[in-house]
């Protein structure tokens, strides 16, 4: 590595570390493990080329089709949530980069991550290659149309859910196992919340609000109905 390189690469773990510490501990991201997964996932090599000045900002970074890279604050707030742990099976609705799939992947036994845009899922698919996360696969499919019950321990969904979709939510909540998490955030602009779901007993869960924030929504849920005067 020459003087140039090295400088770099100190510039970058700089970063890194101001975005641990003034993002993510500031908004009360303290779970040691996840600080740790969000620390060896090098989130510079998500990012697309063009945002990687960017990489490590307090922003959501465009990756086209109207989806975007979450800010890191927001992928450490899903995390510390699901609370994964090393035997875990984990669904992740929303894969775009890549980047919370890998973070996962450090965290839990099985990531399944669904992605609708197919040149996302090869990006994703890539960027996870590289990263040596071997434990995530990156799947084709619309999450609206998910089948599955009683079948993860962590379920994250990466975009709102708009109002009128309480069968969606009702679907993933019947995806978890007894004692699975899932977090998701309901609502429309300007007022969304994020909740995470816990199932308790094989017919009960228990919901928790979270915090305040906005998302773009889920591709393919029912929008809210507008009225035109």
């Amino acid at each position: 590595m020459n003087q140039q390189q090295y400088l770099a690469s100190a510039a970058t773990e700089a970063a890194r570390h101001q975005m641990i510490a003034q993002q993510l501990r500031t908004w009360e991201v303290l779970d040691s493990r996840v600080l740790d997964a969000l620390q060896a996932v090098k989130r510079e090599r998500f990012v697309p080329e063009a945002y990687r000045h960017v990489a490590f900002a307090d922003a959501q970074i465009p990756l086209g089709h109207g989806q975007c890279m979450l800010q890191p604050k927001m992928d450490g707030k899903i995390l510390q949530a699901l609370a994964i742990q090393p035997s875990d099976q984990v669904l992740d609705v929303g894969a775009g980069s890549g980047f919370l799939a890998a973070c996962m992947g450090k965290l839990g036994a099985n990531i399944r991550s669904v992605e609708l845009f197919s040149d996302l899922v090869e990006l994703a698919k890539a960027n996870v290659h590289a990263a040596a996360v071997n434990n995530v696969v990156v799947e084709l499919a619309d999450a609206t149309l998910l089948a599955d019950e009683d079948r993860y321990d962590a379920i994250a969904v990466t975009a709102a859910i708009p109002p009128g979709n309480e069968a969606l939510e009702q679907r993933f909540a019947r995806a978890l196992k007894v004692g699975g998490r899932l977090f998701l955030v309901v609502g429309a602009t300007p007022t969304m919340e994020a909740v995470k779901i816990t199932r308790t007993t094989q017919s009960h869960w228990h919901r928790e609000e979270l915090f305040e924030t906005v998302l773009e929504p889920l591709v393919n849920a029912v929008r809210p109905s507008t009225f035109v005067f």
